[in-house]
């Protein structure tokens, strides 16, 4: 699983790092950095799928572009990034990977990467203790600027065996199917998957409305959720129909008894989302499909079908994800979340505006919280986790976290420890 993200120089950082746990939460005012890190993530996932550096920042015939393209990638006035990310393979051994690019106000060129191994040795119980060892399975030689290849040295317990490859693509995908020894081949399969299931869910309920296609994979918009449910084999559609079924019906001030996916057409190669509402005081029932669901239960039911179809041990993203909910669904989002992501091992990544959904959190989650603010000096964004806040217990005694964020009083607080530090 991915442990932390980092970013350097990367729109509006200089330096930061995001703690990734099974349920993360980042807040923070409009403009604070939030997306910003969740782009970063959505460049690695698109690098290790195999898009073009520059592709995979302005966009192509394949995929959107990022919020400010090339141009505003690195932060101003420097022309080179970097992003790292660490994962978690087992309690043994983490995997470190870090790209760094250049860019100019058209292209996007590899600049230097690296993947290193971390060994830790373990106690009786299993728990990892002290480092034992750390390994080199892949970095650069420094380049000229106008060179079009960059050279990869592979570990091999010397100086490193030296490759040729492209500045246009990130590295660790140039190695996949390449013949190495077998642990770089396993550490880059381990970090390819892991950037590969980082899912970025924007869910668009007006995109949900009508028929889809019948799918393996869920759209980024949450626009196929019907074609998705309705291609699953029969038992798993059964169980997750009844999933969603325990959990909307808990939504609205209606009964609803079930929440289905159906092929249509002659050719069964559509499908539509439908919900079976009863209504209390006559009994009766009424069959309603996508196009007369309200927003809040589309974004809901986009956001469960992802965590019940995302393979084990990715990460779900999910920008403004109680967006259309009204607040006192909030706990039941929370719960959700929580439960459905423990069960099925998805690690679940939130950002969040909404006072009622930080309140449902409890104190329990405090560890959970990161903030993303500006230096009131260089407007550059920081990260601080809000455990960490030197005034979080006054603050606590005047009220519940989304009561706090609401009025200001993290963010005056974090202005506050920032000019006491300078």
């Amino acid at each position: 699983m991915l442990t932390t993200l980092t970013v350097e120089n990367w729109k509006s950082y200089e330096k930061a790092t995001l703690n990734v746990d099974a349920l993360s939460v980042l807040i923070g005012t409009n403009s604070s950095g939030k997306s910003n890190l969740l782009d970063a993530l959505a460049f690695l996932n698109r690098i290790a799928s195999g898009t073009m550096l520059t592709s995979a920042l302005q966009g192509d015939g394949a995929v959107s572009p990022l919020r400010g393209g090339v141009e505003w990638a690195a932060r101003k006035p420097i022309n080179k990034f970097a992003i790292g990310v660490t994962f978690r393979a087992d309690e043994a051994q983490d995997f470190e990977y870090r790209i760094e690019c250049a860019t100019t106000p058209t292209r996007c060129d590899l600049v230097g990467e690296q993947l290193r191994r971390i060994r830790y040795r373990l106690d009786k119980a299993g728990t990892r203790k002290s480092q034992t060892g750390a390994i080199l399975l892949f970095t650069t030689d420094v380049i000229t600027e106008d060179t079009p290849t960059i050279v990869a040295r592979l570990y091999n317990e010397k100086r490193g065996a030296p490759r040729q490859l492209s500045r246009s693509n990130a590295i660790l995908f140039q190695l996949v199917g390449q013949k190495s020894r077998v642990e770089i081949q396993e550490g880059v399969e381990l970090i390819i998957n892991a950037l590969r299931n980082v899912f970025i869910l924007d869910p668009i309920p007006s995109h949900m409305r009508g028929f889809s296609p019948l799918s393996d994979r869920l759209d980024f918009d949450g626009g196929n959720i019907a074609g998705v449910i309705a291609a699953l084999p029969q038992d798993a559609k059964g169980g997750i129909e009844k999933t969603l079924t325990d959990y909307v019906s808990k939504l609205p001030e209606r009964d609803i008894t079930k929440v289905y996916a159906e092929t249509v057409g002659k050719f069964n190669t559509d499908a539509m989302l439908y919900c079976e509402e009863r209504f209390k005081n006559s009994g009766e029932s009424s069959t309603v499909d996508g196009r007369g669901m309200s927003d809040g239960t589309l974004r809901f039911l986009a956001i469960l079908t992802a965590l019940l179809t995302r393979p084990r041990h990715s990460l779900l993203v999910v920008e403004e994800v109680d967006n259309g909910l009204h607040p006192s669904r909030s706990k039941l989002l929370l719960e959700m979340l929580g439960n459905v992501g423990k069960e099925r091992s998805v690690d679940i990544m939130v950002t969040t505006h909404n006072p009622a959904l930080l309140d449902a959190m409890g104190t329990e989650m405090v560890p959970f919280i990161t903030v993303a603010h500006r230096d009131p000096e260089s407007g550059m964004s920081c990260l601080t986790l809000l455990e960490e806040i030197d005034q979080l217990p006054k603050l606590l005694a005047q009220g519940q976290v989304g009561k706090l964020s609401s009025q200001g009083l993290i963010e005056q607080a974090l202005k506050n420890q920032l000019e006491q530090a300078a």
